[in-house]
């Protein structure tokens, strides 16, 4: 007889767990990245250009070897992605959108739904014509001819169009205008809504994912160096707009641990990442402290000073 309790669930399994992986080149290394992507979640990845998204997007799609670590992607090894049946089955579910379009340009739009549905055995036609008509795509027009930011909505179009549960997608708002890259985050926001669905994006705008992300992974130099719920970001931290005797104040008055003091000084003051901007205002009422953006805490984090 079972002792689970009548109303208790078995927590599902990450549609993305990654331990310790790790890969090798010439002058760069993935070292021991740790990440994972819950059901229902979209995950922001950001980092610098080289920092290693692409690179960390391409282990996880079993598209280059593991040097070491572990990863699974809809509980399937990375390695059996690109190599067995069962790794086939699975990427059946996964809709993947890079940096560039995929396919050959000379191919009309109409020809592409064609080749994916050979491709795809949940392929939609049905779904895939609709989005063409809403993302605006001449279905005459070849790849060739696109723009790039109409080459990420056709991309896009393909990954939504065969029964992803998965969307891993490289930068996929590049190029869109802002109303453009509204529609998509939208796109987004239904898609994570179904049972069993997640999605994982890399992305420079880091104003689309204080839209939409619910959580903000950051890689440096092929290593983590945050993984915080987006919330805790811009609900909850601030930037103090310091002088140089504000910042002497703050740091001498152990509101901040001196171990997690980080700035940036420029020609007008100090700025000084603040952990609770509104404890922060109680106790400072004459120090200005405005909302953290994703972008302040990548540049206090990865550029600041530290105390």
């Amino acid at each position: 007889m079972s002792s689970m309790a009548p109303n208790s669930t078995i927590a599902a399994a990450p549609l993305i767990e990654a331990h310790g992986i790790t890969k090798h080149y010439d002058g760069f290394s993935l070292d021991g990245v740790d990440l994972t992507v819950e059901e229902g979640e979209i995950v922001g990845f950001v980092g610098q250009n080289g920092a290693g998204k692409s690179t960390t997007i391409k282990a996880l799609l079993g598209l280059i070897e593991l040097d070491g670590g572990t990863a699974r992607v809809l509980g399937t090894d990375v390695h059996a992605l690109a190599h067995t049946s069962a790794g086939a089955s699975a990427k059946e579910h996964i809709g993947v959108v890079f940096d560039t379009v995929s396919v050959p340009g000379h191919l009309r739009i109409s020809e592409i739904g064609r080749m994916h549905a050979r491709a795809f055995t949940g392929w939609s036609q049905h779904t895939f014509d609709k989005l063409v008509r809403e993302f605006g795509l001449e279905p005459t027009k070849p790849v060739k001819d696109l723009s790039r930011g109409m080459g990420m909505k056709l991309s896009l179009a393909c990954a939504l169009s065969h029964g992803a549960r998965l969307l891993i997608l490289d930068e996929a708002t590049a190029g869109l205008d802002p109303m453009a890259r509204d529609e998509v985050l939208d796109r987004l926001r239904e898609f994570v809504a179904a049972p069993g669905h997640a999605v994982l994006m890399s992305s420079h705008i880091t104003s689309d994912l204080e839209k939409i992300a619910d959580r903000v992974v950051c890689i440096e130099n092929g290593r983590i160096v945050f993984n915080l719920i987006k919330d805790e970001i811009t609900d909850e931290m601030g930037v103090a707009r310091c002088r140089v005797a504000d910042f002497e104040a703050v740091a001498a008055s152990g509101i901040i641990p001196e171990r997690a003091i980080r700035y940036r000084k420029h020609d007008y003051g100090i700025d000084l990442l603040v952990p609770d901007r509104f404890a922060f205002a109680e106790r400072f009422p004459t120090i200005p402290v405005d909302h953290m953006t994703i972008d302040d805490y990548l540049t206090l984090t990865l550029k600041g000073g530290v105390r």
